[in-house]
């Protein structure tokens, strides 16, 4: 009964801890650039978007397709390196308790 307890309360400061990263998360913030620095896209490691920076000389009707290429990519850049620090906070969580790497972000 006392392993049974146990493995309860390791459960409950693992979902603590999980809780607390997944608020970490939402509060740390990547960029993503393209075009050397032409475009920025900003979000949290939880992917939300938080702002688009757009270099002025681009802001011509015929940049528009330029433009529209360089946001995909710096979100795409973006979006690898939120998925990046997701990953290192959730290596560092699970780091002592055995759990495969990739284990549910939710």
């Amino acid at each position: 009964m006392a392993d049974f307890l146990g493995m309860m309360k390791q459960a409950a400061e693992l979902q603590s801890k999980m809780q607390a990263m997944q608020d970490e998360l939402g509060n740390l913030e990547v960029e993503g650039i393209s075009g050397g620095g032409l475009v920025a896209v900003r979000m949290t490691a939880k992917m939300e978007v938080k702002g688009v920076r757009i270099d002025p000389s681009l802001m011509k009707a015929e940049e528009r397709e330029v433009l529209e290429d360089l946001l995909v990519t710096a979100h795409n850049d973006a979006r690898r390196k939120a998925e990046t620090a997701a990953m290192e906070k959730m290596q560092t969580l699970t780091g002592g308790l055995g759990l495969p790497p990739g284990l549910g972000l939710g």
